[in-house]
């Protein structure tokens, strides 16, 4: 059994993962340490485990295995050195860092340590990603030109996020940084790694982070990459937009459907849009995470897309900052 302790719960799927935790039959929750101690011993005394008010003392009890981090995305560094430095293999929300030199410091640390470490990037696991993999594969599109990938919703407008959801200081941003990531780690897992990055946000409920979010990413061969997000869109459907010299894929505009057009697989097939089944869905990041503990294997996928993601959110803040495109080659290591 693999005994875990979560670490805060700040982030709104904090409770997620701890439900994930207690019903998966290798892993159980015991210890809590939170950087607000009403709210974690709150928590903690929900589920019958002890809390701690100092990271230190939960991170020396040798009988402690593992921590998931749920903590602001300001104190990932300092939390998650700690972690590795005391032997706990780590699973965190993203992104690990915001910014790519505070990232690679945490993965030296992680490395040094040798304990696993896995990424919650989710929407790599689900049917309709795995299926646009296959296409794409396949070759069936011909020449990648443009994916827009669109996540949004109205957390910002119908109140329901919590208030430190819009603080910069905790968050390092809004709508892009924490929706956008969905968008943004997909387009990187079809276009690869852009050149360059041109972010532009907008404020709409004057908050002090976006609530309304595009990033482009610009590619040598002329491909571009549309990553969407928002806090302020009530009815915006999650979707996904692939086109290619030879045929587009379409998903979730608006049901959840997968929709290949394509000149690949003759005269008559590319006449019509049609159905893709898609696979089964992949082992979740927590459980993945769970078997490289128990079988001694690495993620070494997520984590590389991982540390990419933060590349192109750091790169999109600065965009934003600096009002220009900015290079992911400008970025400090």
């Amino acid at each position: 059994m693999i005994k875990a302790a979560i670490l805060s719960f700040w982030h709104v799927h904090a409770r997620d993962y701890a439900k994930q935790a207690t019903a998966h039959p290798d892993t159980e929750i015991v210890a809590v340490w939170d950087e607000i101690p009403e709210r974690g011993l709150k928590e903690a005394a929900e589920r019958g485990v002890p809390f701690y008010a100092k990271l230190d003392e939960l991170l020396a009890q040798k009988d402690i295995d593992a921590v998931i981090v749920n903590a602001p995305t300001n104190i990932h560094r300092y939390v998650l050195i700690k972690a590795a430095n005391a032997g706990k293999h780590i699973f965190t929300e993203k992104v690990i860092a915001p910014t790519l030199k505070e990232c690679n410091e945490i993965l030296t640390a992680v490395q040094k340590a040798g304990v696993k470490f896995t990424v919650s990037l989710p929407r790599l696991n689900d049917p309709y990603t795995l299926a646009i993999q296959e296409i794409l594969a396949k070759g069936l599109l011909g020449n990648l030109t443009l994916v827009r990938i669109r996540l949004s919703h109205a957390g910002a407008t119908a109140g329901w996020l919590p208030d430190h959801f819009f603080s910069l200081e905790q968050c390092g941003g809004g709508a892009l940084i924490d929706l956008g990531c969905h968008p943004m780690y997909l387009t990187r897992l079809f276009l690869g790694l852009p050149e360059s990055v041109s972010a532009h946000y907008g404020y709409i409920t004057g908050k002090e982070v976006e609530d309304n979010a595009v990033s482009v990413l610009k590619y040598s061969n002329g491909a571009i990459g549309i990553v969407e997000a928002g806090f302020v869109n009530k009815y915006s459907p999650f979707s996904i937009e692939v086109h290619g010299t030879e045929g587009t894929i379409l998903y979730g505009l608006p049901d959840n459907k997968l929709l290949l057009r394509t000149s690949r697989l003759g005269e008559e097939a590319s006449k019509e849009w049609k159905l893709q089944e898609a696979p089964g869905r992949r082992l979740s990041a927590f459980e993945q995470w769970v078997n490289h503990i128990k079988e001694n294997t690495t993620g070494e996928e997520n984590t590389r897309l991982a540390v990419d993601l933060t590349k192109l959110m750091e790169a999109s803040t600065l965009s934003v900052k600096e009002n220009r495109a900015v290079g992911l080659d400008e970025l400090a290591r």
